[in-house]
């Protein structure tokens, strides 16, 4: 019984303290100890759970007690279990982050509930084996979503958000019309089920046409190309802690489901569907590094960085072999944890110089070396740099491209280390290096100073840890990669045959 459990915590947890801090509107301070008692129970329960995985294999619940297809299940993987505690790690942090620089004004409009009810929905989503459930759990952290985006109404965020709200309410539409096309032609819902079905009759050119209606839908929420074109006005809008939950989490969402249907039901037709996300990858890869190397916004720079990730891991998952499995694995790891830390010390560099343009900083290295150093450190992972968490998922991916014949890709992914090198340090010789810029700075506390550095320099270190200790972590990256090589794993897990 406690098993069935322990698989449903990390989404019970945070639903169930969003419902509590509800009744906290006014009291903020009440509303900061209950979110991270919250998170903290959370953060328990999925370190429990992966435990739990590495044990005893696949964990699944099936709702309400009936057999596996029928019921909706609940499937903890090795996979979900990483991605359900990696977002709980983040979300720690950012909420910690936030208590100094998202405003007490905020905080009362139910700032919490929204995040904790926006974690409910990620998790569930990385957690679900039901097709349908995972659209309504999508549902869910678009909605806790729309609240964090609106925020605060200021002018730009409503002007963006209208846009943000419109593509994801065309894309959750299309979302349960293609589910829809889905049920009509295998006539279940259970993702195991599917795999099972989809193997019986042997992909169909109208199951492929389905992968790539999949592919629109969730490439939408992920930001592939040519789909990203709403991500880099509506992610600057909102404030910086809300910025770094939707960099590190939403994008994430959507890569996970290409991951997981790609991986478990359009496994037939490798030469169309895979070679088609494979295509899409690199253009990813590419658009992102154009719009890396454009801006002068510090914002921008890092948030066209969420697109060549995305780009470099899909790339990964579209050679169906180990190293690029697991390269993906750890990188969409890496991924969430550095994006995390890079937004949250922007973040800080932003309250520090009163700016988000380049072009107006200088010289901060002087006044605050702590803040530069540690910037310095997280670039440098984000651009691979060995030992550092960004080099170990690049180096299998490429490998991976390179045993799967792809060269041309993986050259690409190579030369897009150069540029997401060269976007970030720009931002460290024109905010760090040079004379001091000669505008205004704002008056800032350093109490308030030092306590936003805490929870960027924690992320930080986490990061570092996550590159340093990847001999440790591999076995973990190599279940979830064995799951997504081999569906039958899981097929047998939750259908118990």
């Amino acid at each position: 019984m406690n098993m069935i459990n322990l698989l449903l915590f990390p989404i019970i947890i945070p639903f169930f303290f969003a419902m509590i801090l509800l009744f906290f509107k006014e009291q903020v301070v009440i509303q900061r100890v209950l979110t991270l008692i919250g998170l903290a129970l959370s953060l328990i329960a999925s370190l429990w759970l992966v435990a739990t995985v590495k044990a005893d294999g696949i964990q699944t619940v099936t709702l309400g007690s009936w057999p596996a297809p029928f019921g909706i299940t609940m499937v903890s993987d090795m996979l979900s279990a990483l991605l359900v505690t990696t977002t709980i790690l983040i979300t720690f942090f950012v909420v910690l982050y936030s208590f100094q620089s998202i405003g007490i004004e905020r905080e009362r409009f139910f700032y919490y509930p929204a995040i904790l009810f926006m974690i409910t929905g990620i998790n569930g989503a990385f957690t679900t084996g039901d097709i349908f459930n995972m659209f309504v759990f999508f549902e869910v952290l678009l909605i806790a979503s729309y609240l964090l985006i609106v925020l605060g109404g200021e002018k730009r965020q409503l002007r963006e958000s209208i846009k943000y709200i419109l593509v994801n309410v065309i894309s959750s539409a299309l979302f349960v019309i293609t589910v829809g096309y889905l049920y009509s032609i295998i006539g279940t819902l259970n993702m195991a089920d599917i795999s099972v079905k989809i193997a019986e009759i042997n992909q169909p050119g109208i199951i492929s046409v389905i992968a790539i209606l999949f592919l629109i839908v969730f490439g939408i929420k992920g930001a592939i190309f040519p789909l990203y074109f709403w991500l880099p006005g509506s992610y600057a809008a909102p404030p910086i802690p809300v910025l770094a939950l939707f960099g590190a989490l939403l994008t994430k969402v959507g890569i996970y489901a290409i991951t997981r249907t790609y991986t478990l039901f359009f496994v037939h037709d490798i030469g169309f569907t895979h070679e088609f996300l494979m295509i899409l990858a690199l253009l990813t890869i590419v658009a992102g590094c154009i719009g890396a190397l454009a801006y002068f916004d510090l914002k921008q720079i890092i948030i066209y960085n969420i697109i060549i990730a995305v780009g470099v891991i899909l790339f990964g998952v579209a050679q169906m072999n180990q190293p690029g499995l697991e390269g993906a694995v750890y990188y969409l790891l890496h991924d969430m944890l550095i994006k995390g830390a890079l937004f949250v010390l922007i973040g800080i560099i932003i309250y520090v110089t009163g700016t988000s343009n380049l072009r107006k900083m200088g010289g901060l290295i002087k006044t605050y070396p702590a803040l530069g150093w540690t910037y310095l450190v997280a670039a440098f992972g984000l651009a691979g740099i060995p030992p550092l968490s960004g080099f170990i998922g690049k180096l299998l991916i490429v490998q991976g491209g390179f045993e799967a014949e792809n060269v041309f890709g993986s050259i690409v992914i190579l030369a897009s280390s150069l540029v997401v090198l060269l976007s970030v340090i720009r931002i460290f010789i024109y905010a760090f290096w040079g004379s001091p810029s000669q505008v205004t700075l704002p008056v800032i506390h350093q109490s308030k100073y030092r306590q936003m550095m805490v929870p960027a320099v924690l992320l930080v270190v986490v990061t570092v840890a996550y590159g340093v200790g990847t001999e440790w972590l591999m076995p973990y990256m190599s279940d979830a990669a064995d799951v997504l090589r081999d569906p039958s794993i899981y097929i047998n897990a939750v259908l118990k045959e």
